[in-house]
């Protein structure tokens, strides 16, 4: 089993993984990172804990979209990875969307 030292939100863990995986728990932990310096971004002061949940439910919601949207694609018989206009469109709804989210988790969450 191997072992890679990530920093996430300035803190270091030192996490275990498979052999040659090394390289993805870096990406991920990249990811989770970033996901905290988006929410700080919007004004969040908030704990260690609470950035991470936040993160998490975050990437949780990316997912399910995503699953949504592959689910979609395999009703209607379409193929992932063929990009058009449209496509950017609907990404930037997305984005649009999921930015949106984050800031109302934020707001409920800084509620006394």
């Amino acid at each position: 089993m191997a072992h890679v030292t990530v920093k996430i939100n300035g803190y270091t863990y030192t996490v275990g993984c498979e052999d040659g995986q090394e390289r993805h728990l870096t990406a991920m932990a990249e990811q989770v990172d970033s996901r905290i310096e988006g929410i700080k971004a919007l004004g969040s002061s908030s704990g260690e804990a609470r950035l991470l949940v936040l993160a998490a439910l975050l990437m949780a919601d990316e997912l399910h979209d995503m699953r949504v949207e592959i689910d979609g694609l395999r009703e209607s018989g379409a193929k992932p990875g063929k990009a058009g206009r449209g496509d950017a469109d609907a990404s930037s709804r997305r984005i649009s969307r999921l930015a949106a989210r984050a800031e109302q988790i934020v707001a409920e969450l800084d509620r006394p």
